[in-house]
């Protein structure tokens, strides 16, 4: 298996295996502490965290048949959207500053640019 196949399916089973886990914690422990608004962003968190846990783990598989330069790209483009999209959304659902709600977009264009890159791959074949 190829090195960036590795890394992309392992990010993603990793980055599931958090969304999982995030996911049951925001149902269990964070249901009486966030109103309803705020744990309505955690669960938009987890749900972005873990589509895109899987596209990490769908394009590390595509990455082991043929190593294309447009996979990774949207490999590290789906990592990137997860770490600034999901990551600054938890951060808001806990009460971080609203500055921080700034980043999250940046996460979006990453997740665009990982799903413009996979179609790009797509187009080649």
């Amino acid at each position: 298996m190829s090195h960036p196949a590795r890394i992309s399916i392992g990010a993603g089973a990793i980055a599931g295996a958090v969304a999982v886990a995030l996911g049951a914690f925001g149902a269990h422990a964070l249901r009486g502490m966030l109103d309803v608004a705020a744990l309505a962003t955690w669960h938009t968190a987890v749900d972005y965290q873990f589509w895109h846990a899987l596209a990490l783990v769908v394009t590390g598989l595509l990455l082991q048949r043929r190593d294309d330069r447009a996979l990774a790209v949207a490999a590290c483009a789906f990592a990137l959207g997860i770490v600034l999209f999901c990551v600054s959304l938890y951060a808001l659902a806990l009460g971080a500053p609203r500055w921080v709600g700034a980043i999250t977009p940046l996460g979006g264009v990453a997740f665009i640019t990982g799903w413009l890159a996979l179609a790009l791959h797509a187009r080649r074949l």
